[in-house]
């Protein structure tokens, strides 16, 4: 039987680093913030045109991120806050609805002219929104399919999205690309008002065979998706085996921005299983199934299954951007909202300081800790940030636990050939976290990853992945010494979506480049 997917036709992709992302006609939105309403950084700003400083740069992408914290969407209010917005709670019933699958209340319920004109002037546009009926039965639920929204309503909404164009979609962010890997695994690019792209990956598990060539072939199955989540554009950890870590920290996301990501990945998962539409993608308002010259390539999207889990391992640390991180998860594990499981959503942090930990004390998640080593010597050469002792982080993750109904805990290892994957590193590791073992009601997982190439220079120009003797020796040490240890399959790294890989294809060189040639128009 033919394969059920959804296939996207886009521009054709030119190489770069890291990615290959980098849309060729895709011009590049200048870095500074607000520099789109004005001609020249000095006015946006009023100050010299001089290319700012790496410290100027992070300044102003801090001061960005605080004043955006302020400049909330639907995608942030609990129901009860959008209820009060909108002007009644079956007004909020409906948004959410939309929301939660992927769909922007916006668009689903403005007029059809006023959609054909947003559509000719935005980067992507689903065709889902021109069926406007079938589409609501498809998210709202049956008692709110005939409820209209209310054109005050709609004009409220687009009022509260203002500073992101309006709207959601393709207003507080555009999905520019998307990347499936031969596994599944799928990498969805997505742009933000600034100009700044960050990724979000959705992984596909299956409980057999089976069951995935059932959803292939008649788009039923049993399995689940996990979403891997950015919490920043760039990370400042500068983990040596980590493309994030090289690019440095950019900015901090928001919460909106953290959650239109799990907004895109519903949207995703939803067309995916959709066979009897071919959901189009178009770049720069451009319909690339019938302009000649948009060099389409068309990408197929197998059925992905439903959304079960999230976890905060992509770019970034979200112990440094706790805010928008609590914020994030408080929507996503709320009953009426995303409503994922507590358990299901996981923060995982490189430890920054020992009080690390206690920013997600009372969140409803799971902590997951990359450890990597736990001799200190070993562990400043793969986290070269690292300013503590791990004795010291451990005691912070311990009085953490002591206060947190949620003790689950993964403690993550990246395993690096001749680095750290030796029977040494195993009992040292093993020793480590039996500290951590003694806290009531602690359950410690440890997570195994193989390291995935990233290319480049540097220490990581000699690391390699170790063979697959060597991980489960490692594993079966763990096991024989009380260690609950699983290995993490390689997944996506024929698409750079594999752990480790994250990187968007703009850097902060391109980024001061754009600038640069932004000011002396």
């Amino acid at each position: 039987m033919m394969k059920r997917s959804i296939i996207i036709a886009a521009a054709a992709v030119a190489s770069c680093h890291g990615f290959g992302f980098g849309f060729t006609g895709v011009q590049p939105r200048p870095w500074v913030r607000v520099s789109h309403k004005h001609k020249h950084y000095a006015a946006s700003l009023g100050a010299s045109t001089s290319t700012p400083s790496a410290h100027q740069l992070e300044v102003e992408e801090e001061d960005y991120t605080a004043q955006t914290q302020t400049q909330r969407t639907a995608l942030s209010m609990t129901l009860e806050e959008l209820s009060e917005t909108l002007g009644g709670l079956g007004r909020s019933r409906i948004a959410w609805d939309c929301l939660r699958e992927g769909v922007d209340p916006y668009y689903l319920f403005s007029p059809d002219d006023s959609i054909d004109t947003l559509s000719s002037k935005h980067q992507q546009f689903w065709n889902e929104y021109k069926d406007k009926e079938a589409l609501k039965k498809q998210v709202l639920k049956a008692s709110r399919q005939t409820q209209p929204l209310g054109s005050s309503a709609l004009n409220i909404l687009s009022s509260l999205h203002s500073h992101c164009g309006n709207s959601i979609e393709n207003g507080l962010a555009t999905l520019v690309h998307i990347s499936p890997s031969s596994d599944g695994t799928t990498k969805l690019l997505l742009r933000l008002v600034d100009g700044w792209e960050v990724e979000t990956v959705l992984i596909p598990f299956w409980a057999n065979a089976k069951d995935k060539e059932d959803a292939e072939q008649k788009g039923k199955g049993k399995g689940r998706t996990t979403v891997c989540i950015s919490s920043q554009v760039g990370c400042r950890q500068g983990c040596t085996f980590c493309a994030t870590g090289k690019m440095g920290k950019l900015r901090s996301l928001t919460a909106d921005e953290i959650l239109v990501q799990m907004f895109f990945a519903q949207k995703i998962v939803r067309l995916s299983a959709n066979a009897s539409n071919e959901q189009l993608f178009s770049v720069d308002g451009i319909d690339a199934t019938t302009a000649a010259t948009a060099m389409t390539r068309r990408v197929a999207v197998s059925p992905l299954p439903p959304i079960t889990n999230v976890v905060f391992m992509g770019m970034g640390e979200p112990a440094d951007n706790a805010d928008s991180v609590r914020g994030a998860i408080n929507i996503l594990t709320r009953n009426e909202l995303f409503h994922l499981s507590a358990s299901r959503v996981t923060v995982s942090t490189v430890a920054p300081t020992p009080e690390a930990f206690h920013e997600f004390v009372d969140s409803r998640c799971a902590l997951a800790w990359s450890v990597h080593a736990v001799r200190d010597e070993l562990r400043k050469l793969l986290v070269p940030t690292t300013k503590y002792t791990m004795v010291q982080l451990r005691q912070g993750l311990i009085e953490t636990l002591k206060k947190r109904s949620l003790r689950t805990t993964m403690i993550e290892v990246a395993l690096i050939d001749g680095v750290n994957d030796s029977i040494r590193e195993a009992d040292e590791l093993a020793d480590f976290v039996s500290e951590i073992t003694k806290v009531p009601g602690s359950n410690i997982i440890c997570n195994i990853i193989p390291y995935n190439d990233i290319g480049g220079g540097g220490t990581a120009s000699s690391f390699r992945k170790p063979s697959m003797e060597r991980v489960w020796e490692f594993q079966k040490r763990l096991q024989e010494l009380g260690v609950y240890a699983k290995v993490r399959g390689t997944r996506g790294d024929d698409e750079s979506a594999a752990c480790g890989q994250l990187a968007t294809s703009r850097s902060r060189k391109q980024k001061m480049e754009e600038f640069e040639a932004y000011a002396d128009e």
